[in-house]
């Protein structure tokens, strides 16, 4: 009866967990993944700018021969980005290795979806230059385009004020790292003092959210504490002070972020307006005297939330994937998979692999949950006596239930305190597993070529109730539905009528649940159950 009120719990837990996702969370749309190269080990020292704001005196220096205004196309091995002329920001920003949809003649994954609006602006808090926002840079490059294979390349942007600021916005690409220095300097040769709050922003299309069950939306680490900020929330407050390390605009496999060298105190300010996400990052006030400049330096990353990718850049970023309340958890667990993978080169496969071990780890509670239930099993015709015999006194019949329980030493916890244990296991690799960017568009086998989307064989162009599309027939969850009955059949029949019926629909309502999570979750899932269905038949026998 106890078990049985803890699963009813546990699919209480997944609907409430399922509905805060489909309210609350945004969709990333399908993608897909082709064979990528990552940097193996961390970006060499000279690769990360380095150092704080730097005030000097204007040096009276040769200029760079600065070309005439032109859109600027830079190529590496991971990326394209277009800088526009019109205040040299990122036009568009596509990766290489990541293409939007799993079919094979997809584009490459855009992760600047405002292209008229771009990203990567540069702006004043108080408008003191206010010929900015229409300002055409010069750049050092001649060409219309530029690869960048074998070094660096730095490339600059500068533009000249009606009152004789200087604004120049200095690149370095490197042709093996997803990472951008960046350096912003102020030349104030206007003649007077220049005081105001320097703004860089990330901006980027939102959509409000239906059936994402991981954080999407703009995110910080601020006085050493993530900040995952919920867009619905930004009405309440939609600016944050302190000590920041980087800000960011994360969706479900990507993230685009701004990350200060020396992490500083400073601001961001958000906002959403007719789907327009910006993510400001404000820079203390500043005072520039005439005949002085000053330096801003930045590293910016656009590209996947790869842990292993993110961890070898070595600024911090890496806090930047966390899993909700079982991050602790479902890291290592990702770190297992990672690490079958490297032996196994099937997604699904080592998603397999990794069950059978934590079913291995999890075994001796398993084995006293399914003892403790074959137990149970054998006293029901004696309990079914007393509910009978007591029907109409409740208070005697839960009584005598409690001395059968001592009599023959049940403990009716038993079979449902094991599992308990397992259900933070379930819900880190639930979340793991969903927003794991090694899985997406993984494939396993035949119809299943995207474990992180549900698995669909045959694609209808008709719609199905409490399916999301594509339409189609969901193989997988209806086997692990299967399963789940057999598990049902298994267990001990409940003493509660009610219980009993609703247990009967557990493994409907789960189906029913499970048809739109990943493969690469209900695979998981499958696989547990049908260890869980051998454990339990070798126990009742053992112990029958």
């Amino acid at each position: 009866m106890e078990q049985g009120r803890l699963l009813i719990a546990i699919v209480l837990s997944v609907l409430v967990f399922t509905v805060w996702g489909f309210f609350f969370q945004d969709t990333a749309p399908p993608q897909q993944q082709t064979a990528q190269t990552q940097p193996d080990a961390p970006l060499p020292a000279d690769k990360i700018a380095a150092g704080s704001p730097q005030e000097t005196a204007i040096k009276e220096q040769p200029l760079p021969a600065f070309q005439k205004s032109k859109d600027l196309v830079v190529n590496t091995s991971f990326y394209s980005v277009t800088i526009s002329d019109k205040g040299a920001f990122f036009k568009n920003f596509t990766l290489r290795q990541y293409r939007e949809s799993v079919e094979s003649d997809s584009p490459n994954k855009e992760l600047i979806t405002l292209p008229n609006v771009g990203s990567l602006h540069l702006s004043f808090s108080e408008n003191s230059i206010p010929e900015l926002k229409d300002a055409v840079f010069l750049s050092t490059v001649s060409s219309d385009s530029i690869d960048v294979r074998d070094s660096s390349q730095e490339i600059s942007f500068l533009w000249t004020s009606p009152s004789g600021v200087v604004l120049e916005k200095q690149f370095t690409f490197y042709p093996d790292s997803y990472l951008i220095g960046l350096n912003v300097i102020i030349k104030n040769g206007s003649g007077k003092l220049l005081q105001d709050h320097l703004e860089l922003s990330l901006t980027d299309k939102f959509k409000e959210a239906k059936n994402s069950y991981g954080f999407e939306g703009p995110s910080a680490f601020i006085n050493n504490a993530l900040e995952q900020i919920a867009v619905k929330d930004l009405q309440k407050k939609n600016v944050y002070s302190g000590k920041i390390n980087w800000t960011c605009l994360e969706e479900r496999y990507f993230l685009t972020s701004i990350v200060p060298v020396v992490p500083t105190e400073a601001s961001i300010k958000l906002s959403l307006t007719n789907g327009r996400l910006d993510n400001v990052f404000i820079e203390p006030e500043i005072k520039i005297d005439s005949g002085v400049q000053r330096k801003f330096q930045y590293n910016i990353y656009m590209g996947p939330k790869s842990h292993s990718i993110l961890s070898n850049l070595g600024i911090g970023l890496d806090k930047a994937i966390h899993f909700g309340f079982f991050d602790i958890l479902a890291k290592p667990l990702l770190w297992l998979l990672n690490f079958l993978h490297d032996y196994i080169p099937n997604y699904g496969v080592a998603i397999i692999v990794l069950t059978l071990i934590i079913k291995g780890i999890l075994w001796p509670l398993g084995s006293k949950s399914y003892k403790s239930m074959s137990e149970m099993k054998k006293i029901q015709p004696l309990m079914a006596q007393i509910r009978e015999k007591y029907k109409d006194d409740k208070k005697k019949m839960n009584e005598e239930t409690m001395a059968l329980y001592k009599t023959y030493k049940v403990n009716p916890l038993g079979g449902c305190l094991p599992m308990v244990v397992q259900i933070p296991v379930f819900f880190a690799l639930y979340r793991m597993l969903y927003e794991a960017i090694e899985l997406r568009h993984a494939p396993f086998f035949g119809w299943i070529t995207d474990l992180s989307a549900p698995d669909r064989l045959l694609h209808f162009s008709f719609s199905i109730p409490f399916m999301e599309p594509p339409y189609g027939i969901p193989v997988l969850t209806i086997v692990m539905g299967a399963t789940m009955f057999i598990q049902q059949k298994m267990s001990p029949p409940m003493g509660d009528p009610m219980q009993a019926k609703m247990m009967m629909m557990m493994p409907i309502v789960f189906t029913f649940i499970f048809i739109n999570f990943s493969s690469g979750l209900v695979l998981y899932w499958l696989v547990n159950n049908i260890v869980s269905i051998s454990q339990q038949y070798y126990i009742q026998k053992k112990y029958a």
